[in-house]
Parts: structure tokens; sequence; C-alpha cells
């Protein structure tokens, strides 16, 4: 009895909902409201950054207020929405209020009459400056420094507190090159770095970025050169104690067990130093560490400044300079030979706010999947980064220049190219330097590309 009124039960509803059924399929489709969150960023959306490099740019902007806002304009009018002003160049003097350091009084820039003494004669303050006009804009504005160096060398002379300050010349790097161990202040090379071991070092360069985070409208700061000065750095009795009582051990074959004397990136030794992959492991989380510290220390004197780093793209070798700007998630001792297990936990991407990636290839060298071509740059920061930290990447305008680009390449498409070929394998695209944009007259060039990235969806 009851399996019979079960189906007479059917029999009646059937009917009714085939009725239903016909009746939706005969109106159009009507799409719910909800919809998932997409979590593609058009290009649009996606910043645009520029770097005003201190000295090549110092003529126009030294003394001279309506050049900021000029060429500020232009870079807007381009396309850019992201301005990074160099306020501390490689002499460590500084273009911004602070007591830690001393401001610069003149900067080495090429003019039409060659290499030539700027000196800087106004008394207003350079980056406020540069923060009032880009804002008028409606330009984000980020301070850069250089992070560890302390004086620089030129053909005009000599200056940085290093030539000035006999306890903080003490604080340089020694390197260890082919004729023994030499400190930095007698080697052939211009910028004087700093060693980043040392715990005086490291609160030095937290004190001027204090005083750089006290520009309340300050949107964002970049540490250029936040890294040891090379390979062969540092090699002092100061690092070599620190690096024992890291490992545990004396290392009584010094520097032969970390890294023999004329060792060049690249061409590594088979097989490696007993302490060699240690001595990589220390120099990353050397500053690793020191990022973390200088990252709190901004942020206690203002939370609502972006904190990031600028680093070349060519990570396999990135090694030498001691630092690991990729996720503590990607595994690279599993993809380079001469890192260590232990190497992926001292990769910094996850304490950054954001990250600009230095793609430098040449101008005919744009699309690629490889390292050496701005696109495999730009994918290659993606993949090492893991999505911890938004990326940008773009060229060095000095690969534009008529006498750099290859035959049979036309320059404008290369730039236009670039910023299709970067945005679009990573979070934004970023151009160093304003004054190669400026020197040739490239302007439209990167303006069409950033139009045409921001027309795709």
């Amino acid at each position: 009895m009851k399996k019979r009124f079960l189906s007479l039960l059917s029999l009646l509803i059937l009917p009714a909902v085939l009725i239903n059924v016909l009746s939706a399929c005969s109106k159009p489709y009507t799409p719910p409201e909800w919809e998932w969150e997409d979590d593609k960023v058009s290009n649009s959306d996606k910043p645009k950054y520029i770097w005003v490099d201190a000295a090549a740019n110092f003529p126009d902007f030294a003394n001279n207020k309506e050049n900021i806002t000029r060429d500020l304009t232009i870079a807007k009018n381009a396309g850019f929405t992201h301005i990074i002003v160099d306020v501390r160049p490689t002499t460590g003097d500084v273009l911004f209020n602070t007591d830690v350091v001393g401001q610069v009084q003149y900067l080495g820039a090429w003019t039409s009459a060659g290499y030539t003494k700027v000196e800087r004669t106004a008394t207003w303050d350079y980056l406020q400056a540069f923060i009032d006009e880009g804002h008028k804009l409606g330009l984000k504005v980020y301070a850069a420094i250089n992070t560890f160096v302390g004086g620089n060398t030129t053909s005009l002379g000599s200056q940085g507190v290093v030539f000035r300050d006999d306890t903080k010349k003490a604080w340089t790097t020694d390197l260890n090159l082919p004729g023994g161990i030499k400190n930095i202040m007698q080697a052939d090379k211009n910028a004087k770095f700093f060693n980043p071991v040392r715990d005086e070092v490291q609160e030095y360069i937290c004190q001027i970025l204090e005083d750089l985070a006290a520009y309340q409208n300050l949107d964002g700061i970049v540490l250029d050169r936040g890294r040891f000065d090379s390979f062969e750095s540092d090699f002092s009795p100061y690092t070599k104690a620190k690096f024992e009582s890291w490992l545990g051990q004396s290392v009584t074959n010094f520097p032969g067990d970390i890294i023999p004397p004329g060792t060049e990136v690249g061409k590594l030794p088979s097989p490696l130093p007993v302490h060699f992959k240690k001595w990589l492991e220390f120099r990353v989380k050397v500053i690793h560490d020191f990022m973390v510290k200088a990252k709190a220390r901004v942020k206690a004197v203002n939370p609502n400044v972006k904190f990031g780093v600028y680093v070349g793209g060519w990570y396999s070798s990135y090694y030498d300079v001691g630092v690991n700007w990729a996720s503590p998630r990607y595994n690279t001792s599993s993809k380079y030979s001469w890192a260590s297990t232990n190497y992926q936990n001292y990769g910094y991407a996850d304490h950054m706010e954001f990250m600009l990636i230095g793609a430098y290839a040449a101008a005919n060298k744009v699309y690629g999947s490889s390292e050496w071509t701005m696109q495999g740059f730009t994918l290659k920061a993606k993949e090492v980064t893991m999505n911890d930290v938004k990326i940008a990447g773009g060229p060095d305008g000095n690969f534009f220049y008529p006498n750099q680009v290859p035959s049979g390449t036309d320059v404008g498409t290369a730039i236009a190219n670039s910023v299709d070929a970067c945005i679009n394998a990573g979070d934004g695209y970023f151009f160093f330097d304003m004054i190669h944009l400026k020197a040739n007259n490239q302007w439209q060039f990167v303006k069409n590309g950033i139009d045409a990235a921001n027309a795709k969806k």
C-alpha cells in the first residue's frame, strides 16, 4: 500500500517539476548577485616606479624646486605612479634632516662640461620638496638610501663620513683579495662599504632610518645596497670571530677553508671548501636579521610608511653579496649546489612590503624565461619570492643609449616592450633611472608601453 501511495505521489509531482524546469529554460540566464573574488590585479592598478638617482640628477634638482616639479609632472604624464628619490647616495651623506650624519655638500655628475662637481647651496629640505611636489601631482613618494656605504672616491675627490671620522673608518670592510686581506680604504674601489656584521654599523644605519621615517608624509622607504660589498667581503678579525661563535668551532685555515683568495663568482672550486656553505648561510643570516631589525625600527617611528628593498634580479649568483631575497619557503639548496640546507631560512621576502627587481638586460633581451632577459628576471623573482611580497621588475636605462643598443634593435619598441614584459610577469613596473629618459628624450616610449599595458585587462 505504501509503495502504491509513493508511486501515485510521484506521478502528481513530476508534471509540476517539468513545468518549472521548462519555464526556467525559457528565461534568459541571470547571474547570481555574488561573485567569486578575482585575485588578478589589472595592469592599470599596478604601481609604476621610477628611480631618481641623487648624483645623476643633481644638476637639475640640487638647487631648483621648479625643475623637480617639471620632471615629476613629466613622469606623472608618462604613467608613473611612484617616485623613488635617492636621499643617501654612495657618499653616505644625506639629503634629508638628521643629526646622525652630515648633509651632502656636492655630488659628481656628468654634464655638457664633462664629469663635474655640482654643489648644493640651497637650504630647503630636498626630500620634503619631492614629497610636497609629488603629492600635489597625486604621486607616491618613496625615499631610497644606499645602506651599508660610508664614503665614495671619484676623480673629484673623496667624501663621506669614513673620510672625516676615524671611528667610523674602522667600521669599513676587509676584502679577501688575491694579494691578501686588505681594507677597502686601501683598495681600488669607489664606494667604501661598511662591514654589515658589525653591531655598531647596524645601529648607525638604524638611527639614520629612524630619522628618515620621521617624515610622516613619506610613503615608503627603499633600502639599496643593503648587502655586503662583494664576494670578497667581509674577512676582518671581527667577522671571523662572529662566524666562529655562530659556527661553534674555530677556523684554522682562514680564509682558505671558506673562500680561497681569487675565487670568482660562478667559478667555484670543486670540492667546495669545508666551511663555504656555512659561510654563505652566515652572511645571509646577518642581512636577514638586519632587515628585520631595521623594519621594526622604522615602523616604531612611522607605522604607515612602506618598507622595502631594491635587489638585482640575478638570484642565481646573488649569494656573492650575502643576500637571500627569496621567500623562506623557497628551497634554495634543491636548485643550487652552493646553498646549505638552512640557507632558505634566511630568505627575507616575507618581511618586505614591496620589492624592486633590477631586471637589467640588454635592449634586445626583453622577452625570455631565464635570467639575463627582462621578463626572465621578473619571472624568476616571482618564483623565488612565492607571493610573499609584491615585486616590480624593470630595465636599466643605460642599455637604451644609442651606443648600447644592438644593431637591428628598435629602442622605442624595446622600451615599450620592457613594460609589457615586466608588468605582466610581476606586480608592477620599475625603471632605473629618470636621468636616462631625460638624456635621450625617451619619455614617449615608456608612455607608449605603460598606456598599452594599462589597456590590457
